[in-house]
């Protein structure tokens, strides 16, 4: 018997032993979790179902080698947007050509059709946009970088803070010209743009006319918004009342009577109509505006003014704001703690491309491994719960990071001295059985 308990003994060293080097050598395998041996003793069952008081045990056996899911320490700044960190419980799904696998290594990249991937190439999984640009959440598919280009979006909303000085004088010309300093008070621009993407150039210029009284002068690229042939500017009236606010109806309203393509609606906010976008030809010493071919917003813009003031104070815009922009072709990415894909592009505008999703289990023990810092479900880990990060109990996520493996090196090299030191004792219980067999022989 003792043979037998001596050589349980040994099988259970040496398993203690190839779990610690097997940690050992995952030290630094990226989402790795460490593992440990458990034992139990062995106690032989007696005919009756008692052991008696005087049975020893059957020596030990391995109950189970477990991992321990503890976060591990996140390694930041690998300069990468695409790798990402786990903070709090959950794993990152993906799809082996439609085997699910589940890991904590956040190591990723693009193939060559753009979807994110790991090493092994497996497609990470993750939550895609609608045509409006919403995240599809509930609907899970292989995450992909669309890297074509962003399509251009006309104006269609300008908003303005501005002031006009009411110490002004009136102009000393009374004829408006863009050309004469001297024809208005104050001037400023707002770039928008057409279908195409093109930029132009929305020009508004002052003249006070009397008391809390001023005329706005609107221009596009210097030219009428209609008629790109033509330097005739559209002309409304604005007024102040005592506390320099503008007047928006009722009397004093703007008055759009010498501005055809301004409008103003009933809450204030001015509409240009009828804009024709243009382009500028120069044929020798010859120049010449015509149509480029593209459109306006087909609501017309809207030029929200209602935050203009006129008080004694330095006349120009205070913040300008407007929804249009140009093509524009990605430039970076980035990811936040909640999972959201952010492309940045070249015309300034960022948009939310796609959101990566995480899944954790009931019992993430009894999740079993599957090679490539993977693991697989099964039966004793539960069904999978798959949500945006830091929804419910998942954890949320950090970008160009990557966790790092949770050994404790320290304790797995004191973990293979005690094995050692096991491995050598019940090897001396054996040695000790054979001396004392060896004696009862010699007896006989």
């Amino acid at each position: 018997m003792s043979f037998n308990v001596g050589l349980s003994g040994l099988y259970a060293a040496n398993k203690s032993l190839d779990v610690t080097g097997n940690n050992i050598a995952n030290v630094a395998t990226t989402g790795f979790k460490s593992s440990r041996a458990e034992f139990a003793d062995q106690y032989a069952q007696s005919i009756r179902g008692t052991s008696g008081g005087t049975n020893t045990g059957s020596g030990v056996t391995t109950a189970a080698v477990s991992q321990q899911f503890t976060q591990g320490t996140l390694s930041t700044g690998t300069g990468r947007s695409l790798d990402l960190a786990i903070n709090g419980n959950g794993f990152f799904m993906m799809s082996n050509n439609g085997e699910k696998l589940y890991t904590r290594a956040g190591a990723f990249h693009t193939d060559t059709d753009g979807y994110i991937v790991n090493e092994a190439g497996n497609n990470l999984q993750g939550y895609s946009v609608d045509g409006q640009g919403n995240v599809a959440t509930g609907v899970l598919s292989n995450l992909r970088v669309d890297s074509s280009n962003l399509a251009p979006k006309s104006t269609s909303l300008i908003t303005v803070a501005s002031n006009l000085n009411s110490s002004s004088t009136v102009p000393t010309v009374a004829t408006f010209s863009p050309s004469d300093t001297n024809s208005y008070t104050t001037t400023y621009s707002t770039p928008l743009y057409d279908s195409q993407g093109n930029e132009h150039t929305l020009d508004q210029y002052f003249s006070k006319t009397g008391t809390n009284t001023w005329t706005m002068y609107s221009l596009v690229d210097g030219r009428s918004i209609s008629d790109p042939t033509s330097t005739k500017a559209d002309a409304t009236a604005v007024t102040f009342d005592s506390s320099g606010g503008l007047i928006t109806s009722g009397t004093g309203a703007p008055d759009t009577t010498n501005s055809p393509n301004v409008g103003v609606g009933t809450d204030g906010v001015f509409t240009i109509n009828n804009w024709v976008p243009s382009a500028k030809t120069t044929v020798g010493s010859t120049t010449t505006w015509s149509s480029n071919g593209a459109s306006a917003n087909a609501g017309g813009i809207k030029l929200n003014m209602l935050a203009t003031t006129q008080t004694n104070s330095v006349s120009g815009a205070i913040t300008k704001t407007q929804n249009g922009y140009a093509t524009g072709q990605i430039t970076a990415m980035n990811i936040d703690a909640n999972g959201k894909m952010f492309a940045t592009y070249t015309n300034g505008q960022s948009t939310v491309i796609g959101q990566v999703s995480l899944t954790n289990f009931a019992n993430v023990q009894g999740l079993a491994p599957a090679g490539g810092t993977n693991w697989r479900e099964s039966s004793a880990s539960g069904i999978p719960v798959t949500g945006a990060p830091q929804s419910g109990t998942l954890g949320y996520l950090t970008g160009q990071a990557l966790e790092e493996s949770n050994v404790d090196l320290t304790g797995e090299l004191v973990n293979l001295i005690k094995a050692q030191s096991n491995y050598q004792a019940n090897a001396k219980t054996i040695s000790t059985q054979s001396t004392i067999m060896q004696t009862i022989i010699q007896m006989t």
